[in-house]
């Protein structure tokens, strides 16, 4: 892991870092030592490590909680170079929005396509955040939705160090045999009005985990229509369950 650049402000330490070609973020307690939890957080399609709302959520967790954050570019976004078979379906999808037509399938593509490299990126990540001392190998959580959901599922079903995860604004069309393997406590969030993902495959994604403390917030709106308030909540969840 090379760190490439620190900086801080109102108590909270940005650790921009690579870590072989992935490039990432980790944000700390400003001056704060000894092991803590780590929330990882996936973005979601399109975006990056740095988007808004990872930062703001990233800096909320941080300074409420001292919990650590670490974000990383996935496979094909922010300053990753571009996978021919990605901009192919991006290309598609795109052309079949502004036709007006469902690109639901496309989108499921894109993340079937991303995940396994994404889910061993995750792991190396994890490994290398949890070495430093500061961070230490406590408890870990993981956030995602959208494309950060898609990916995230198949790494908390895959990674036994994740404890506790809040994902959503997903479907089950591909899911659903993964997210059976999810035994940790799930908090999902469904946007009730959501336009890219149908109410009942959010509902039935849900439903497949095997988690015996699982927890569905539904709320008005449209995909992009997330409340804030559910940032709040989410740090509510981890804290009860990574301390």
């Amino acid at each position: 892991m090379r760190f490439i650049s620190q900086t801080s402000s109102d108590g909270v330490t940005e650790h921009l870092f690579t870590l072989g070609e992935i490039p990432g973020v980790l944000w700390t307690p400003e001056d704060a030592p000894g092991p803590r939890p780590l929330i990882l957080m996936g973005h979601g399609g399109g975006q990056h490590k740095k988007a808004p709302g990872i930062v703001a959520r990233a800096h909320h967790f941080v300074t409420e909680s001292g919990f650590a954050v670490a974000a990383i570019d996935a496979p094909s976004h922010g300053e990753r170079p571009k996978g021919e078979e990605f901009a192919r379906i991006v290309t598609e999808m795109r052309g079949r929005a502004a036709a007006g037509e469902d690109a639901t399938a496309l989108v499921l593509a894109m993340h079937s396509l991303l995940a396994g490299q994404a889910v061993a990126e995750w792991q190396e990540v994890l490994t290398a955040v949890q070495q430093l001392d500061h961070v230490g190998a406590g408890p870990v959580g993981y956030w995602g939705m959208s494309m950060g959901c898609g990916l995230g599922v198949p790494f908390v079903a895959a990674e036994p160090r994740v404890s506790a995860a809040v994902l959503g604004l997903l479907g089950a069309t591909t899911l659903a045999e993964t997210a059976a393997r999810i035994a940790v406590p799930v908090q999902f969030l469904l946007q009730w009005d959501d336009e890219l993902v149908p109410r009942a495959e959010g509902l039935a994604l849900f439903e497949a985990f095997a988690s015996a403390e699982k927890t569905l917030h539904a709320n008005p709106g449209k995909h992009g229509d997330l409340p804030r308030f559910e940032i709040d909540s989410s740090l509510r969840f981890f804290s009860r369950h990574l301390g």
